[in-house]
């Protein structure tokens, strides 16, 4: 009664402009233009199937079977286009923190049945530097509320980026795995606390995979079980066939 109240005297806004809600989220017109990723996708990778191919159809599209990452699955709440790339660089160059509740509840469902299986939430984290210069690690923001929610235990300190690297933009695949070659390791800490355990790794954006793959790298090395990966947006091409 005391929401419905405090929302009768002041009305939730939308996150992406001062419109009034029904309650704190984006505005129609930015929700119908985010393509949501509905199944069947591909369980590696998490990009779409063009149409379901029954219960006999390969789980894995072509590029996953001929090439798996080193996380296990894979799951992104929407495609990376000029719709969600808007909202998502609001939430990490902004300062908009609240888009991280909104987030976190689109992998809730995106990723329903990683986190199902999970034994923990960790977030990829940003080098001391980089966290300096922007005050919040983005990923960080999204597993938080993520992990409460389902009941999961949170690993914040797990996994650390022991060295700077340069921005993942505009490189190739080739690039961008040398860029984050061995950049990541597990604390002792967090070694003691993912040894045998199944892992969710939460991130912003798939475009390569080669961060993800080299987190998971680091967290199995560690004695994790497994790793799987939950993002709020993958681009569409992000895997192709390897030549």
């Amino acid at each position: 009664m005391g929401r419905g109240l405090a929302d009768l005297i002041l009305p939730p806004v939308a996150h992406d402009s001062r419109e009034a809600t029904a309650a704190a989220g984006l505005s129609a017109d930015a929700w119908s233009r985010v393509q949501f990723l509905e199944a069947p996708v591909c369980d590696g990778c998490g990009a779409a199937f063009e149409f379901d191919g029954g219960a006999f159809a390969d789980t894995r599209c072509a590029a996953c079977l001929a090439s798996p990452y080193a996380f296990a699955r894979a799951r992104a709440a929407c495609v990376y286009d000029e719709a969600s790339r808007g909202l998502i660089l609001k939430f990490k160059h902004a300062d908009q923190q609240q888009f991280a509740g909104l987030f976190a509840r689109w992998l809730g469902r995106a990723a329903s049945d990683l986190i199902a299986e999970a034994d923990a939430v960790v977030p990829v984290p940003l080098h001391p530097m980089r966290l300096l210069s922007r005050r919040f690690n983005q990923a960080a923001e999204i597993a938080r509320p993520l992990a409460r929610h389902a009941g999961l235990d949170y690993l914040p300190d797990a996994l650390t980026r022991e060295r700077p690297t340069t921005t993942q933009g505009g490189k190739s695949m080739r690039g961008r795995r040398l860029n984050v070659a061995r950049a990541f390791a597990v604390t002792e800490a967090g070694r003691r606390r993912i040894k045998g355990r199944r892992i969710l790794l939460i991130d912003d954006v798939l475009t390569t995979g080669a961060t993800g793959e080299a987190c998971a790298r680091a967290l199995i090395d560690a004695g994790a079980r497994a790793v799987d990966l939950a993002v709020i947006a993958r681009v569409r091409t992000a895997r192709e066939l390897p030549m």
